[in-house]
């Protein structure tokens, strides 16, 4: 449960100042996502950042003010009346939650392990907060952490901030957004993301998933098979250990170094079978899921670091799921990122890898690094055909990156590793060898005609010596008698 929450002073006077300065009209309202960290381990947050949602894709503000009551939705209007509200009655705040929650779901792609949205700020005067109902707020932070959900855990507790400029304060709430309650909570302000450590490092898997001739077809599915490939990976993870400077990492190790720490995660070894596997008689295919992701995440000052490692643990599958979800979003806006034998009336939607008759490879989008604040990174995912452009544009939009970004300060880590593909192939389809058997049945053939040679020179040697054998021992016998 969380009592106190740590903000980071130099990020929240720099968004104060913004707000302030920024020359809207008295009553205007603003409503956006705060970045940070929360856990059920701990009885102190951690606010890192506030990052402002942009308008809605007609322009129109994701937060105002209204003296009509409170409303949630984009699709809620103001009704209309020939009464007039009263000077007295105090506007209150409507929010578009649907529009909160899509920019959660974005932001929460492009930041790292350790960091999450953990909650909702609003600004606006204390009458019109108090105004509001609190289901008003509490629906929107469901929507959000419905929206982004954490790795591996089920904590219900999210932040509200409320920033009033009449009076200008700042106040601080703990909503458990499964019950709707809301609690009061202490907020201090401290240098919290100066303190954070960065912990590296490049994951590299490969995962077999057999298709069966009698599965469902749905089972086949691109998006389905690779989900059931991401989760094999999360299972293994779970009992992955981790080496720092070629030593076992032990649970309660704490870490004093400066600068980004490197880690070495050791996936344990395949120990069961899969029931699919049992038979090649049940196995139409073989689906390939590999890659190598490089993965980041910031540990605070207080932790230990097998926090970092569940955190490095976390950005990886966060990774893996927000590229295939990003394909995904692709292909339904039109765009085909599919290649290989493939009909060209198939979206990767609608791939199903029963049906593919020859080898078949899909590659991800590869992840870049791109500097945020105080040292901070987040990510971002490049398509084949984007550049580093299309990167600066989002994260002007997505992260109210207004400042000029310098482009050659982007890192290109997976540029050499192609982080994750997959390779489908069929190889027990009677009748139908693929190009990868025909490679491997000519490697197999060159290798038995070596093997053939060496056993034909091997026994030539042996009959030599077996025949000069024989030679002595008859001189011997006969020079006897």
């Amino acid at each position: 449960m969380v009592k106190t929450v740590v903000a980071d002073e130099t990020q929240l006077k720099s968004i104060e100042d913004s707000l302030f300065q920024s020359g809207s009209a008295p009553l205007s309202a603003q409503v956006g996502l705060v970045i940070g960290k929360v856990s059920a381990t701990s009885d102190r947050g951690h606010v890192y950042a506030l990052i402002p949602t942009p308008p809605t894709d007609g322009g129109d503000p994701a937060c105002s003010l209204r003296s009509e009551g409170g409303g949630v939705g984009r699709d809620e209007k103001k009704k209309g009346g020939s009464k007039k509200p009263s000077n007295e009655v105090a506007q209150s705040v409507m929010i578009d939650a649907d529009w909160v929650a899509e920019h959660a779901r974005q932001v929460s792609r492009m930041l790292l392990g350790g960091i999450n949205v953990v909650g909702i700020y609003i600004w606006a005067p204390e009458a019109s907060f108090k105004a509001t109902s609190t289901a008003i707020f509490s629906l929107v932070i469901k929507g959000v952490a419905q929206a982004v959900p954490w790795y591996d855990t089920q904590f219900d507790e999210r932040l509200l901030i409320h920033i009033s400029y009449a009076p200008r304060r700042w106040a601080c709430r703990i909503c458990n957004w499964t019950s709707g309650s809301l609690r009061p909570c202490d907020l201090k302000l401290s240098k919290v993301v100066a303190s954070l450590q960065e912990f590296r490092c490049m994951c590299n898997f490969e995962i077999r998933l057999p298709i069966g001739k009698t599965s469902s077809p749905d089972h086949n599915l691109f998006k389905n098979v690779v989900s059931k490939g991401i989760n094999n990976l999360s299972k293994k993870l779970q009992t992955a250990k981790a080496l720092m400077d070629g030593n076992l990492v032990e649970d309660d190790a704490s870490l004093s170094t400066e600068g980004p720490c490197n880690l070495e995660l050791l996936l344990p070894f395949e120990i069961e079978s899969n029931p699919e596997e049992s038979s090649l008689e049940d196995v139409a295919g073989l689906v390939l899921f590999s890659g190598s992701v490089c993965a980041s995440a910031y540990l605070g000052p207080r932790e230990s670091v097998s926090q970092a490692i569940s955190d490095l643990k976390g950005d990886i599958i966060a990774s893996l799921r927000s590229r295939l979800n990003l394909m995904l979003d692709e292909a339904e806006g039109g765009e085909d990122l599919a290649g290989g034998d493939v009909q060209s009336d198939k979206s990767i939607c609608q791939l199903n890898f029963h049906e593919l008759k020859k080898g078949y490879q899909v590659s991800f989008p590869r992840r870049v690094m791109v500097p945020w604040t105080d040292g901070l990174y987040v990510c971002d995912y490049l398509q084949p055909s984007e550049t580093f452009e299309d990167t600066k544009d989002r994260c002007k939009e997505m992260m109210s990156m207004e400042g000029t970004m310098d482009t050659s300060a982007i890192l290109e880590i997976e540029s050499q590793s192609k982080p994750t593909t997959v390779k489908s192939f069929w190889e027990v389809v009677s009748g139908a060898d693929s190009p990868i058997q025909n490679h491997l049945k000519k490697r197999d053939s060159s290798a038995n005609a070596q093997t053939n040679s060496r056993n034909s020179d091997g026994s030539n040697l042996l009959f030599i010596v077996a025949f000069f054998m024989l030679i002595i021992a008859t001189i011997i016998a006969s020079r006897k008698y």
